[in-house]
Formats: structure tokens, C-alpha cells, sequence
């Protein structure tokens, strides 16, 4: 007994070791950071200079302005409908990796990992020359004929949301792609050879067993989506409105960081809380009383 206690507590000890630098990094490069921010946000003032004291002043300067809050279901909407698209696109491709065999599957999954090589500004820089007046996709449009002259396919949302789905695609394929290797085929022979088709089976069978990895590719997802300024800014122009760019602006060209750090933390909130209702009203009744042994 004492030698099974003491082997315990070596693993134990193993254990938090191995953890400890991954921990000490959290720690120091993202909770202490995010405490700090999350105190700037309860200055009175605009400025952090010789600010003390706490107020909600910041919180509530922004939910009174009509404005904020429509950037703030503006912003939202864009993450919502990036989700929706990458989730329509990126399932059945996702699901098609996990069912290749594994040659085929590393040269396949080669194509879906090296966009996430490139900077986010070539892959913006990228969309602006095929989306352009003169640029590829009008060039296109126009030699078949759908249109008669090139069309402003820039600086709307539909671009914004078709970037943001091109930028964050991989990570929903790659995280339906790694669940669905563990479900195993027999399940879904077993679910055929009780005569259920193979839409039922899959709505019965693959995507309740799915949800593990569609609820993580969706949050990683969302919060991307949903904090992206670049891609607006650049794609959108300034039809495009969200949250992120507001920051940006407060914090880099007004320096009003009480301010900026009240706007993240509620942009933060929002996130955590959408994530957390769509846990609750999507993912658990999909596998309410799915029992797998």
C-alpha cells in the first residue's frame, strides 16, 4: 500500500513538472497581462496616467452609445455567419480526411495546412488583387459574360465574411477531421445494417459523435472571427464595423486604454457567453442519450 502510494505521488510530481512550464508561460504571458487590462477598464479617466480608483464609467460609456452596440451585433453577426460557412464547407471535407487511408490523407491534409502558413497580410493582399476592379475574378465574370464590366467586389461585407471563412476553414476541418478518426466505421455499418439510410446515419450516428471536435472548431472560430480587424479593415473598408478595429482605435490611435480595455473584456464576455449558450442549446441535445461503449 505504502509502495502504490509512494508511486502515486511520484507520477504526480512527474505530472505537474511536465506542466509547470506550459502553466508558468499562461501565467505570466496571459492571465497576468488580461488582470492587468481587466484593472485599466475600471479607470474613471481616458488616460492611464495618475489614474486610481474604480468605476464602471468605461462599461457604461459604451453600452449607452447606439452606435457601440451595433458594432458589438454587427461584430457578432460576422462571427456567427464565418462559423456557419466554415462548419457547411468544412465538415464534409473534414470528414472525407478522416475516412482516406493515411497516404492519401497527408498529402490531402498538405493542402489544408499550408494556408495557415502564409501571413494573414498576404492572404489579405492576396484577396484585394482577385477581388479588385482589374483583378482576377471580375476578369472572369466579364469573359463569360455574367457581367458587362467589371463590378466593386471589394469594401462590403460579403468579402469580409468570404476572407474570414477562407482564413479560419482549416482549423474546423482539421478539428472535425481528428474526432471523426476515433468514431469507429462499424458504428456507422452497424447503423446502415438496421436499415437506416445514410442521411439518418448521419444525422444519428457521425454528427452527435462529432460534436467534441465542431463545438472546438467553432469556438476557435468564433473568437478569431469575431476579434479580426485586419481583414475589415483592408477587405470591408469602412462599410465594415467591428469591435476589433474599435479597439484598435482607442487603444493605438486615441490612446484611451480604459476605454479599449472595457471594449475587450466586453467582447470577451460576449464570446464566452455565446459559446457557452451554444453548448447548451446545440451540442447537448445532439448527444442526449448517445451512449457508445
Amino acid at each position: 500500500m505504502n509502495s502504490s502510494t509512494a508511486e502515486s505521488e511520484r507520477r504526480k510530481t512527474c505530472w505537474l513538472l511536465l506542466l509547470a512550464p506550459a502553466l508558468l508561460t499562461l501565467i505570466v504571458f496571459m492571465l497576468i497581462p488580461a488582470g492587468i487590462v481587466l484593472r485599466i477598464s475600471f479607470y474613471p479617466g481616458s488616460t492611464t496616467i495618475g489614474a486610481e480608483g474604480y468605476s464602471l464609467a468605461q462599461y457604461v460609456k459604451f453600452f449607452w452609445n447606439p452606435l457601440h452596440l451595433s458594432v458589438l451585433g454587427e461584430t457578432v453577426a460576422y462571427a456567427l455567419i464565418v462559423c456557419l460557412g466554415c462548419l457547411v464547407l468544412g465538415f464534409p471535407v473534414g470528414y472525407s480526411l478522416a475516412r482516406h487511408p493515411p497516404a492519401k490523407r497527408r498529402v490531402r491534409m498538405l493542402m489544408v495546412i499550408v494556408p495557415l502558413t502564409l501571413s494573414l497580410v498576404v492572404v489579405v493582399f492576396g484577396w484585394l488583387v482577385l477581388l479588385g476592379r482589374q483583378g482576377l475574378i471580375n476578369n472572369v465574370l466579364v469573359w463569360l459574360g455574367i457581367l458587362s464590366s467589371p463590378q466593386q467586389l471589394l469594401f462590403n461585407r460579403t468579402a469580409v465574411v468570404i476572407v474570414l471563412i477562407q482564413q479560419f476553414l482549416p482549423f474546423i476541418i482539421l478539428s472535425v477531421m481528428n474526432v471523426v478518426m476515433q468514431i469507429d466505421p462499424f458504428l456507422e455499418q452497424a447503423s446502415t445494417s438496421l436499415r437506416a439510410n445514410r442521411v439518418r446515419t448521419f444525422i444519428k450516428v457521425v454528427i452527435p459523435l462529432s460534436t467534441p471536435g465542431i463545438l472546438a472548431g467553432l469556438s476557435l472560430i468564433f473568437v478569431m472571427a469575431a476579434s479580426a480587424f485586419v481583414t475589415p479593415r483592408l477587405v470591408g473598408g469602412p462599410r465594415a464595423q467591428m469591435v476589433g478595429g474599435f479597439i484598435y482605435d482607442q487603444i493605438l490611435t486615441t490612446s484611451n486604454w480604459p476605454f479599449g480595455a472595457a471594449m475587450a473584456f466586453i467582447l470577451l464576455a460576449v464570446g464566452f457567453g455565446l459559446m457557452a449558450a451554444l453548448n447548451t442549446a446545440i451540442i447537448r441535445p445532439l448527444t442526449r442519450g448517445l451512449h457508445v461503449q
